[in-house]
């Protein structure tokens, strides 16, 4: 039985050449290839597209030729492209579904295999347990013609993405303020996909921007993996000083994602950057519309929901919970911890490219730096510290997931507990509005632990209390 392949937070990753193997990528194509059929859509046009990793184009070439064989057509991207763009071109080209090669912000031996629906969005757990459930056993389940073939026969069209995006985010931003603002900005892409977008569309005029990161390279060097939080950031936090640049704008390997860095080498943490973005859209913008927030993602929005009189929603971590919910409610903004935020008026995907010129917006519109914007953040909702601690697990889960279960504290650092959430692991609410969640990663072997507090010399204190709960102790 296909029990080595499970869908998880966001699709399936596995180690390259391990259990990532081309065998197991197009047997994961064929199960999405007859779920789509089973939907009625023979015939219909697939995105494929991928990143920067190890063989991720040659892993793309293989899924179009399943695709392609089943009766789909496939638009096949050109080259290397953000996921964001993927998900556009959905849109674009009126495709009921995607097929992305990446495993985003993993170490360099990981690959992935994402599934878009036709807004550009990630399913929801009951549609990827169907996909699951088609995926054949082994390859005498699947049906493939060559490439060459399929393109001969129109069925597979290697086309560029980028002009159809860029278009769409021009309709969304004038650019042209952020060009001629004189803004020094350093861009660190991690290797990845977002390489070069930035001084496409903002350089030319007074401000200027630079790289760093920004060649091809899948061993990922300076950076244990590219994801836009420390230490992985830290080459790219000193030469901001360095460089005497203004900002340092991060995206992730598949570009989903942004990281911010201040003006002196400070990381802002991925909470205060969703919160950043919220006042951003109500105060600055004056736009309104629901948010949609993980359980790992800051109370901040909530103070700040009832301030602009717009709901807040909290689903399970994962984009898979977040885009379901954003289309539901028409949401305004969706986000969650791990530095990926969405836009309702785009599409129900992270877009660390577009959310990184927002910020870079917000600077221009407001006059201020990194840091002048997160201490008028604070001075409206009051300041918030964050931290997460990443715990490796070998072994069963059970055992860890009884003892918190079975926990009962009454306070954590000496702040009472009010309430247990159990929407995704265990979320221990504290009266002050600061939490502590303890949940497993849904893409690798993780226990993380995770705070938020309102006073700083709290939150090394209801981490450690955390880790406590657990019994698990960090390497």
């Amino acid at each position: 039985m296909n029990q080595d392949i499970r869908f998880g937070t966001d699709g399936w990753r596995g180690v390259i050449a391990e259990n990532f193997t081309f065998a197991n990528v197009r047997r994961c194509a064929q199960g999405f290839a007859r779920y789509l059929l089973d939907q009625g859509h023979r015939d219909a046009w697939v995105v494929v597209g991928y990143d920067k990793r190890f063989h991720s184009e040659n892993f793309a070439a293989a899924v179009a030729e399943v695709l392609a064989a089943n009766g789909l057509r496939v638009w096949l991207t050109q080259e290397a492209t953000p996921t964001p763009v993927i998900s556009y071109a959905v849109v674009d080209k009126g495709a009921v579904a995607a097929v992305n090669i990446t495993a985003s912000h993993n170490p360099p031996t990981d690959n992935g295999f994402k599934v878009r629906d036709r807004h550009g969005g990630a399913l929801p757990p009951s549609e990827l347990k169907q996909i699951e459930a088609r995926i054949p056993q082994d390859l005498s389940g699947v049906q493939r013609i060559p490439l060459k073939q399929a393109q001969e026969e129109g069925r597979v069209v290697v086309f560029d993405a980028r002009p159809a995006y860029i278009r769409h985010i021009e309709s969304l931003l004038d650019l042209k303020p952020i060009r001629k603002a004189g803004l020094r900005i350093l861009v660190d892409p991690m290797w990845g996909n977002a390489a070069g977008w930035f001084p496409m569309l903002l350089d030319g005029e007074a401000t200027v921007v630079e790289e760093i990161h920004n060649v091809r390279n899948p061993i990922f060097p300076e950076m244990k993996r590219p994801e836009p939080i420390p230490p992985n950031v830290n080459v790219g936090l000193r030469e901001t000083v360095r460089r005497g640049a203004d900002v340092l704008v991060i995206t992730d390997g598949d570009a989903d994602r942004v990281g911010l860095g201040d003006e002196k080498g400070r990381f802002i943490d991925q909470l205060k950057v969703y919160a950043l973005l919220a006042y951003y859209f109500l105060a600055v913008r004056g736009q309104k519309g629901p948010i949609v927030k993980t359980v790992s993602t800051t109370y901040l929005l909530h103070k700040l929901g009832e301030r602009f009189g717009v709901p807040v929603y909290e689903t399970g971590v994962g984009f898979k919970y977040v885009a379901p919910k954003m289309l539901e409610t028409g949401a305004l903004l969706g986000g969650e911890e791990s530095g990926g935020y969405a836009f309702g008026f785009h599409i129900p995907e992270r877009d660390g490219i577009l959310a990184g010129l927002f910020l870079l917006d917000m600077m221009v519109r407001l006059e201020r730096k990194p840091s002048e914007l997160v201490e008028l953040l604070f001075r409206e909702v009051g300041p918030t510290f964050y931290k997460r601690v990443d715990i490796p697990f070998q072994g069963p889960r059970e055992p860890i997931e009884r003892r918190v279960k079975a926990a009962r504290p009454r306070d954590l650092a000496g702040v009472k507990v009010v309430r247990v959430n159990t929407t995704d692991g265990y979320k221990f609410e504290l009266e002050d509005g600061g939490w502590l969640l303890i949940r497993f990663s849904g893409t690798e072997p993780l226990l993380r632990v995770y705070a938020e507090t309102t006073r700083e010399e709290l939150l090394d204190p209801v981490i450690q209390a955390g880790l406590e709960l657990t019994g698990v102790t960090p390497p």
